[in-house]
């Protein structure tokens, strides 16, 4: 699939303002953001298959990039998290949602093709910073630094949402707490999805 870029794309990056990617950004409009996805829609600025890279962005050009509940849907995540270290700054930040494994409603979307838990971005992240329980981090040479990683709780049904909250607040007081919910609470108390936020670590 080829990229068609209906900006000026190299005006933008050289432009004095920040450069803000949205990956994926489905049927939303993102004033302030460069929009991207694979479905052709007006409001699209870039159709391309991020599944085969970006390469029509230069390295270390963009500030920030979003991307909110569209992972779950890529099968080449390493080459997609690669891409995302790739074009940002330095100091650039990704801010990423994904759905929780334990969320019930994961499981409807046959377009879904991966989980997500706590420790899913930490595989990319060196030892010393990694959680209480480590993982490997050797099947990627692809390096991040999580800077906030919080557990999101909410319901279909609105009369349970302050409850939620609630435990949400409680559980993402400490990685040790998030830790704990997980491998023992998790599949009592659902959790919604994961936000994550993370900068390149060179």
């Amino acid at each position: 699939m080829q990229p068609i870029i209906r900006i000026n794309l190299e005006e933008k990056i050289r432009g004095a303002g920040p450069v803000i990617i949205e990956l994926g950004c489905g049927r939303k409009e993102r004033p302030g953001r460069i929009t991207i996805d694979k479905v052709d829609m007006p409001h699209v600025n870039i159709v391309a298959d991020i599944e085969q890279g970006l390469g029509f962005l230069p390295d270390g050009c963009v500030d920030e990039i979003h991307c909110r509940s569209v992972l779950e849907h890529i099968r080449n995540f390493e080459n997609v998290i690669k891409e995302i270290v790739r074009v940002l700054k330095k100091d650039g930040r990704a801010h990423i949602f994904v759905p929780h494994f334990s969320n019930p409603h994961y499981y409807s979307d046959f377009t879904h093709v991966r989980f997500f838990g706590l420790y899913t971005f930490y595989y990319f992240v060196d030892a010393e910073y990694q959680l209480y329980r480590k993982v490997p981090n050797f099947y990627t040479d692809v390096r991040i630094r999580i800077l906030s990683q919080r557990l999101k709780f909410r319901s279909s049904f609105k009369i349970i949402n302050p409850a939620k909250k609630l435990l949400g607040w409680f559980i993402n007081l400490h990685t040790l707490l998030q830790e704990y919910y997980e491998e023992n609470l998790c599949y009592l108390f659902p959790c919604h999805g994961i936000e994550i936020v993370f900068s390149p670590d060179s």
